[in-house]
């Protein structure tokens, strides 16, 4: 018998699934998080689930801590030690601004200027030593930073990308004298050219490594406690998943980690409803997230900003937020126009529908006003919705100054969201070069089916699928993710004279220390896959293909024929009197593990008139309209539902419009026509 739990730990709910393997039995669960101590919300979710630590197998979990910590600026105090001359690289950057026009606008850089302090080293772009390292400079400098206060600390020189040298010195000279494991050094996180997002790598690093490590390894102390056996997992921003034990080494790859396993559970969910191109809507409490799959496979970036002038460098599955999610607190701005967000009313006090205290109106306050969500039926509380409350808010805060009554404003509200969320799909999707109409939407996280048909008709996609847990897709990813571990090196040199024996045995020692990591790692794996990649461009461009290696050995003039055609194929451009150069060699080693059959889903036999539970006013494109409500559990396969009706489920509600049609498909998904 194998046990595994995924958990998938919000801003606003904790998320929890449960599978044996051998019996396919599941079980599901949603608990508000705990946000003045996640680990103690986790081991509560785990009782709600009816999981005894003890009988879990394998326990994987996906967090928000790492990315909330970069954003709110709530990571650990850190240090940085750099080359002379270049202390104010984190915030110089690449000389962008927050906003196109005016001088308007703030950056807080990850570590403060006074806590930046430069030692004499120099070495240049070929990995020669120009100036030897000072290394009492190096002592001096961390010894001050310890007195300053700092609890982590960076150090980052100038081409160490090329030769670590002097940082590898340095690291082991501050390990000396630092009294705990936080010191990184910027060749450890990535190995990868351009300083400025080397250093805001391993800035990110530093500084969620004490916060992620900790809490990490509260739940694992709080899980031994309480009779688990075997080590906890925990999620990769790529959409594979690691030992809790590597957490403080790979801190920065736990960013995103949640709504990666997210993505990952869409990815597998569409491939198996025959959808090969999807774009996914993860909408929770506080945010929205955006990412594509295509061709079956979600699309995996090595370059993302986390926030204005905060790079991060590593790969992870590419995923676009916005700050709206159902606690968004709408608003009127400073030109009387509504808004909403980025500001959240978060699990506590929540929004005023939740009867914890808030009193500030919400997307999810629109929805209960307006009728799409069961005010009787709230995860988390014993009451009903208070919408004399939620009423007497929306006018006095909004609908009193635009001549707007309670509903009209929810109306308005939803309205305004429903724009911002189709404008984040809308900028990802052409970014990217893609048409809507080729695409099918995917929305998860509970709010997203609220808002998935208005969504897909501004768009112009023309279906929705709904799967069968929206609100714990991403704790379904953590049960589905497979072991994985990613690897970059520059190294920067023209293709044509390249020595291809150097560059297949950084091939190699990239394998290598992938497969000593699955080893170290102790999961149970089917199998192990390898795959190579490279970064090329033209000499004198900046931006660069990946193009895919062929074959089991490096061959420089095959690889220049594949970006070529690659290049041609991007821009319908050749340049014959151009010569390519490889920027970086990576590495991506996977631990496959055994794949979980989706058919566990496939619903119970039984009528549509069973799954009806009666009927409810709700509003729709300016008036009132009769829907019938249905229960997800007791929707047969094969059913047919037409538009206007709510579909509820302990985890989500999904709300068919008016002139939409949905149709259950063998795993219980929704598969929906949003023009009937």
């Amino acid at each position: 018998m194998s046990i595994s739990v995924g958990v998938d730990v919000g801003g606003t709910f904790t998320d929890l699934f449960m599978m044996d393997t051998e019996t396919l039995a599941f079980r599901t669960a949603k608990v508000p998080t705990t946000v003045d101590d996640r680990s103690r919300g986790f081991l509560e979710g785990l009782e709600t689930l009816g999981a005894r630590p003890a009988a879990i197998d394998w326990l994987i979990h996906g967090t928000t801590a790492g990315t909330n910590a970069v954003l709110e600026r709530k990571g650990a105090r850190c240090g940085l030690i750099t080359t002379r001359g270049f202390k104010d690289v984190l915030e110089i950057g690449r000389r962008t601004r927050p906003n196109a026009y005016g001088l308007s606008g703030r950056f807080d850089p990850l570590i403060l200027r006074d806590f930046r302090l430069e030692v004499t080293e120099r070495v240049d772009a070929r990995g020669q030593v120009i100036t030897p390292l000072d290394e009492e400079d190096v002592r001096s400098a961390a010894r001050r930073l310890l007195d300053m206060g700092a609890e982590a600390l960076v150090i980052m020189f100038l081409h160490s990308y090329v030769n670590e040298a002097h940082e590898a010195r340095a690291a082991s000279i501050v390990r000396e004298i630092w009294p705990n494991d936080h010191v990184v050094a910027s060749h450890e996180v990535i190995r990868e050219m351009r300083e400025f997002e080397r250093c805001s790598t391993a800035a990110i690093h530093a500084s969620i490594g004490p916060v992620v490590s900790r809490y990490i390894s509260d739940v694992a102390t709080r899980l031994k406690q309480s009779g688990f056996k075997n080590e906890l997992l925990v999620m990769q921003a790529n959409g594979g998943m690691m030992a809790s034990s590597l957490v403080s080494r790979h801190a920065v790859h736990t960013v995103m980690s949640g709504p990666a396993a997210g993505v990952l559970a869409a990815a597998a969910i569409a491939k198996r409803a025959g959808i090969d191109n999807l774009v996914t809507g993860d909408m929770g409490g506080t945010s929205f997230d955006v990412a594509i799959v295509s061709n079956g496979e979600p699309i995996v970036s090595s370059e993302k900003d986390l926030a204005y002038a905060v790079p991060i460098r590593v790969p992870m599955i590419d995923i676009h937020t916005v700050g709206a999610g159902g606690g968004s607190i709408a608003h009127l701005d400073k030109a009387g126009m509504i808004r909403v967000g980025p500001e959240s009313a978060a699990s506590f006090p929540g929004p005023i529908g939740f009867g914890r205290g808030g009193t500030e109106p919400t997307i999810t306050d629109a929805n209960f006003l307006l009728g799409r969500l069961n005010p009787n039926v709230i995860t988390g509380s014993a009451v009903a919705a208070p919408l004399d409350k939620i009423a007497a808010a929306f006018e006095e805060r909004i609908g009193r100054q635009l001549g707007l009554d309670a509903y009209e404003t929810a109306a308005a509200i939803l309205q305004v969201a429903n724009a911002e969320l189709a404008g984040a799909i809308r900028l990802v999707l052409i970014e990217k070069g893609h048409d809507p109409r080729d695409f099918a939407l995917m929305p998860f996280g509970g709010a997203g089916p609220l808002h998935a048909v208005s969504i897909a008709r501004d768009l112009n996609i023309p279906r929705v699928l709904v799967p069968r847990y929206p609100g714990l897709n991403s704790a379904l990813g953590c049960v589905l993710a497979d072991v994985r571990h990613d690897f970059v090196q520059t190294v920067n040199e023209p293709l044509d004279g390249i020595d291809r024996n150097t560059v297949q045995q950084l091939l190699a020692g990239q394998e290598r220390t992938g497969r000593d990591l699955l080893t170290q790692e102790k999961v149970d794996v089917v199998e192990v896959k390898v795959s190579h990649e490279f970064d090329l461009l033209f000499r004198g461009q900046s931006h660069t293909l990946r193009v895919p290696m062929r074959g089991s050995h490096f061959d420089p003039e095959v690889l220049e024929i594949d970006f070529l055609t690659q290049y041609l194929a991007r821009y319908n451009l050749s340049l014959p009197e151009m010569h390519p150069s490889l920027v970086n060699v990576r590495t991506t080693v996977v631990g496959v593990r055994e794949r979980v059959d989706l058919g566990i889903f496939k619903p119970k036999p039984g009528l549509l008139d069973d799954a009806v539970t009666g009927s409810r006013e709700v509003y729709f494109d300016g008036r009132w309209r009769k829907s019938l409500t249905y229960e997800r559990d007791k929707l047969p396969e094969g059913a047919e539902v037409r538009g206007p009706a709510i579909i509820e489920q302990p985890d989500s509600t999904f709300v068919l419009d008016p002139d939409a049609s949905a149709k259950v498909d063998d795993i219980g998904n929704l598969l929906v026509h949003v023009h009937g």
